[in-house]
C-alpha cells in the first residue's frame, strides 16, 4: 500500500500544493498505523485484545472460526475503518502483511476442548505454525497465548516460569495441555533457528464479561446457576483452588509483554496471584447475587489440578510494574452484570 501512494507521489505535479500535502499526510498516517493480526478474536479473550488494540490507534484482522467465538463479542466494531472481520481456521494458512501477531487461537474450556480433542491438538500445533510461518515471513512479532494448563497438576506451588510442570500425556485434558506444550516448543525452535521475535504468555483463569454462558468454566457456571436459581455445581471436595484474574488485567499484561524488548521472549505467568478455593467462590457468588442457590458436590474430573497460583515476580519485573489491580469482588461484580443483562435478553 506504501509503495502504490509514493508512485502516486511521484506523478503528483508539485505546483497542486494542497494535493501534495494530503498525499504525504496519508504516506505517514500509513507508515505510523501499526497493523494487528489477532487470531480467535471474536473470542471472550480474543475480542476484548481487539477493543485494546483498536483503542490504543492500530489496524486490526480479527480471525476466527466461530467455534468458540462470537460476531456478537465484536459486532460494535464492525463499522470501524481500522477493524477487519475474516472468518478463518488456523489450521490452514492465512497470508497478510501485519506487523505483529497476538495467537489466540484455541477452545480454552474443557468442555470446548474436549468435544474434538485431535483438532484441539491440531489448533494449537498447525495455528502456531502457520502464525509462525506468516511472522518469518513478513518479520512480524509473534505473541503466543500459552495457558497455565502447562504446568498441569502441580508438584510446586505457587507455580514459576522455570517449572516444566506435571501433565498427564495421556489424559482426557492433554489435547489442550500437551497441545499448548508443544506450541511453546514451536516457537522457541523458531526464535532460534530463524530469529524469530516471540513472546509468551501463560495465561491462568481468566473472568468477565462476554465468557460463553455455556462453555463449562467455574466462573460462569457459578455466576449462570446463581442467577437461574440452580444448585451451583462443585466437582470434588471444593478445597482445590484457582486464582481468578479479570480481563482487563490480561489484556494489559499482553499489550505490556508485546511492547518487550527482542531479547525478551517469555514464557512469563500473567494471572492473579490471589487464591480462592471453590467453596470460597461459590460462596461470593451467591452473596453477589442475592441467590437461594444451594452448593452440591459431584465427583472431581480426571487430572483436573488441586491447586493453582501463579508467581507472578517476573511479569512485574520485565512488563514495567504490571500486576493485576481489580479485586474479585469488583471484577464478578461487573462479570454478574454481564450474565444478568445476557440472560434477560434471552428471557
Amino acid at each position: 500500500m506504501l509503495t502504490r501512494w509514493i508512485a502516486v507521489l511521484r506523478i503528483c505535479r508539485l505546483s497542486d500544493k494542497f494535493y501534495y500535502f494530503c498525499i504525504v499526510k496519508r504516506i505517514i498516517d500509513i507508515s505510523d498505523m501499526e497493523r494487528v493480526l489477532v487470531t480467535g478474536g471474536a473470542g471472550f479473550i480474543g475480542s476484548h485484545l481487539c477493543d485494546r488494540l483498536i483503542g490504543d490507534g492500530c489496524d486490526v484482522i480479527c480471525l476466527d472460526n466461530y467455534f468458540t467465538g462470537s460476531k456478537d463479542n465484536v459486532r460494535h466494531l464492525l463499522g470501524n475503518d481500522r477493524f477487519e472481520l475474516v472468518r478463518h481456521d488456523v489450521t490452514t494458512p492465512f497470508y497478510a502483511e501485519v506487523d505483529r501477531i497476538y495467537n489466540l487461537a484455541c477452545p480454552a474450556s474443557p468442555v470446548n476442548y474436549q468435544y474434538n480433542p485431535i483438532k484441539t491438538l491440531k489448533t494449537s500445533i498447525y495455528g502456531a505454525l502457520n502464525m509462525l510461518g506468516m511472522a518469518k515471513r513478513v518479520g512480524a512479532t509473534i505473541l503466543h497465548a500459552s495457558t497455565s494448563e502447562v504446568y498441569g497438576d502441580p508438584t510446586i506451588h505457587p507455580q514459576v516460569e522455570s517449572y516444566w510442570g506435571n501433565v498427564n500425556p495421556i489424559g482426557i485434558r492433554s489435547c489442550y495441555d500437551e497441545g499448548k506444550r508443544a506450541a511453546e516448543t514451536l516457537c522457541m525452535d523458531y526464535h532460534r533457528q530463524h530469529g524469530i521475535n516471540i513472546k509468551i504468555i501463560r495465561i491462568f483463569n481468566t473472568y468477565g464479561p462476554r465468557m460463553d454462558r455455556n462453555d463449562g468454566r467455574v466462573v460462569s457456571n457459578f455466576i449462570v446457576q446463581a442467577l437461574t436459581g440452580k444448585d451451583i455445581t462443585i466437582y470434588g471436595n471444593g478445597l482445590q483452588t484457582r486464582s481468578f484474574q479479570f480481563i482487563d488485567d490480561l489484556i494489559e499484561g499482553m499489550v505490556r509483554m508485546m511492547k518487550t524488548g527482542d531479547d525478551f521472549t517469555g514464557p512469563v505467568n500473567i494471572g492473579n496471584p490471589g487464591e480462592f478455593s471453590m467453596l470460597e467462590l461459590a460462596n461470593e457468588v451467591i452473596r453477589l447475587t442475592g441467590s437461594r442457590s444451594k452448593i452440591i458436590f459431584r465427583p472431581l474430573p480426571q487430572d483436573d489440578p488441586k491447586q493453582r497460583k501463579p508467581d507472578i515476580s517476573l511479569a512485574f519485573e520485565k512488563l514495567d510494574g504490571w500486576q493485576p489491580v481489580v479485586k474479585l469482588e469488583e471484577g464478578l461484580k461487573k462479570t454478574i452484570s454481564y450474565f444478568e443483562e445476557k440472560l434477560s435478553a434471552i428471557g
